[in-house]
């Protein structure tokens, strides 16, 4: 057996395209498969990389180093979050931040199929597949092929193009199945579109109490989905709602044109535009803008009103 580390990260992702190929059927078993090689895939080309940099790079902590242990294959080596940030740090590759969260997607799934068991649609699985195998692409296109001699080129190139293929495939999925959704499901709704977490796709159409995926078949409910988008956005925190007092309310921008952000609902489905909502003046949460027309000084919401109300009688 021959298997150098890019032959073999590559042998891989054949394997990935295998398992996802759309002319068979793609089950449990093919998308188990498909997720733990393109993890395997990852895992080699993006040490590869950090080989040709230095050997000591691939160690989990590269100041135990030792040649002895490396060429003896006596170590653990780093993860792929890890490798990652050396290739960005060390190496100087522009990994942007997509491709760095679809690789951390990707090791999820991984650890999840392995030890608690995947629930991924076959869909779901196909799309961040598809994303995961772009960027490995170009990875190699730009950062190992041309470190190859032409020997070790031709060897790699009839699997090299199975895997271009198999991309190709994918992405005709992913934009046959978007473009059909486009002019049926969320026809005239990119007002309430948002990207999904689980496949990526700008799907996720919002509704009461949560929002439904229509590419991958994804329910999540309000509570999972306002931390989300207020990760999204650090700057805008999750707020109660003041129309349902529910702890949903987040700031963000749906799919539309403008691209503008409002402040949504994710249980009541209640909209404010950013300059509708201000402060309370006494709890500080957000709260419709009340302005001074009605005798008060400031905006207040409703408990702090009623607070003050209650105060006030108490002391008549």
């Amino acid at each position: 057996m021959d298997f150098p580390p890019i032959r073999n990260g590559i042998d891989y992702l054949v394997s990935v395209v295998e398992h996802l190929d759309s002319d068979t059927c793609t089950g449990p078993r093919e998308i188990k498969y498909a997720v733990l090689h393109l993890q395997a895939a990852a895992e080699v080309l993006l040490k590869s990389r950090l080989l040709r940099e230095h050997w000591s790079l691939v160690f989990s902590d590269p100041a135990k180093a030792t040649s002895e242990k490396f060429w003896a294959s006596d170590f653990t080596s780093c993860g792929t979050d890890a490798a990652v940030e050396r290739l960005r740090n060390i190496c100087g590759l522009n990994i942007t931040r997509k491709d760095a969260e679809a690789l951390k997607n990707l090791g999820k799934d991984r650890n999840a199929l392995q030890h608690y068991g995947l629930t991924h649609s076959a869909e779901a699985v196909e799309s961040r597949a598809g994303t995961v195998l772009d960027f490995l692409l170009r990875f190699l296109d730009t950062q190992l092929l041309p470190l190859l001699d032409t020997q070790e080129r031709e060897s790699i190139e009839e699997d090299m193009s199975r895997v271009r293929s198999g991309l190709n495939t994918i992405d005709a999925f992913v934009n046959e199945r978007m473009n059909r959704l486009r002019g049926n499901e969320l026809k005239g709704a990119t007002d309430s579109v948002l990207p999904c977490s689980v496949c990526g796709q700008w799907a996720l159409a919002v509704i009461p109490n949560g929002a439904h995926c229509h590419f991958c078949g994804t329910d999540v409910s309000a509570e999972e989905l306002a931390p989300a988008f207020q990760e999204f956005e650090p700057g805008h925190p999750v707020n109660e709602c003041p129309q349902c007092c529910a702890p949903t309310l987040a700031c963000f921008a749906f799919m539309d044109g403008a691209g503008e952000e409002v402040y949504y609902c994710f249980t009541c489905q209640a909209r404010y535009n950013p300059q509708e909502l201000t402060n309370c003046g006494g709890c500080g949460c957000l709260w419709p803008h009340e302005g001074d027309d009605d005798g008060t000084p400031q905006t207040l919401c409703g408990d702090c009103r009623r607070g003050i109300e209650e105060e006030e009688l108490a002391s008549r």
